[in-house]
């Protein structure tokens, strides 16, 4: 079983994700940081592919990714630093990344390398809906990885069940339109949406981000979902600490607050 099928069989409610950017906040610290916060019991994994124009992310994470690849992150050298994580690694790992990096290593190479060293998921956030059923699916299928889709506030009831329809593993559910970056608070209008989207029943979970950085969105998301996803927040303290121990320690005192 796909290790993401498995996490949400296993585990209904309190899944805490952490994104970073593969590459930030050192060219070698990738794999450190992935081992270090399987100790710290988190319960999956999202690895950003840094790209150059990533359109769905803030300035926290827009930063690193340049950081990144300035250091010198590029796709082939990640699955290279990756190749042997699945030794001492068992929770779900995530690809983030835009679709350029993806098309220009091929997408049959892509997937193909994502099985044979473990990755169990890819988000692909301006990957066309057409382009994934078409083309994508049945490639990420062959090679047992999830494409994990993302819908937000403008997204209509009938894309959201189409979603649901044809993806496995869970929904990302945005929680807001905006980009990437920390919030003090959702607000009602948040609130009615993630009300409605749980109204809906979908057969999938959903994972919530964008925006938890305090205990009142880290709580909002866990009441209204299977769990929650933490970027900016982490990604910003990775940079401030330069090693996921220290990070993960303010990450945790922060949610507290």
């Amino acid at each position: 079983m796909n290790r993401i099928n498995k996490l949400f069989a296993t585990k209904e409610q309190g899944i805490l994700s952490l994104y970073f950017c593969a590459g930030h906040p050192t060219l070698e610290s990738t794999a450190q940081i992935i081992r270090t916060l399987e100790k710290k019991g988190v319960d999956m994994i999202e690895v950003g592919i840094p790209f150059s124009d990533p359109m769905a992310d803030g300035p926290v994470i827009q930063d690193a990714a340049t950081k990144a690849l300035r250091n010198g992150m590029t796709l082939k050298l990640l699955f290279e630093q990756l190749s042997d994580i699945r030794k001492d690694v068992t929770m779900p790992l995530v690809f983030m990344g835009y679709l350029n990096p993806i098309y220009q290593y091929g997408y049959e190479a892509f997937f193909k390398k994502c099985n044979e060293i473990g990755i169990d998921g890819v988000i692909i956030p301006d990957l066309p809906f057409k382009d994934y059923l078409e083309t994508v699916k049945p490639i990420a299928d062959n090679y047992d990885v999830r494409i994990i889709m993302l819908i937000t506030p403008e997204t209509s009831d009938d894309r959201i069940r189409f979603i649901d329809d044809n993806t496995d593993g869970f929904i990302y559910m945005v929680s807001s339109a905006a980009t990437t970056g920390a919030q003090k608070e959702f607000d009602r209008q948040k609130q009615e949406y993630f009300n409605h989207v749980n109204g809906m029943n979908l057969k999938h979970p959903r994972m919530i981000g964008f925006g938890i950085s305090n205990k009142q969105t880290l709580e909002s998301a866990q009441a209204n979902a299977a769990g929650c996803i933490i970027g900016s927040k982490f990604v910003q303290l990775l940079e401030q600490f330069g090693n996921a121990e220290e990070a993960f320690g303010a990450l945790g005192e922060a949610l507290q607050r």
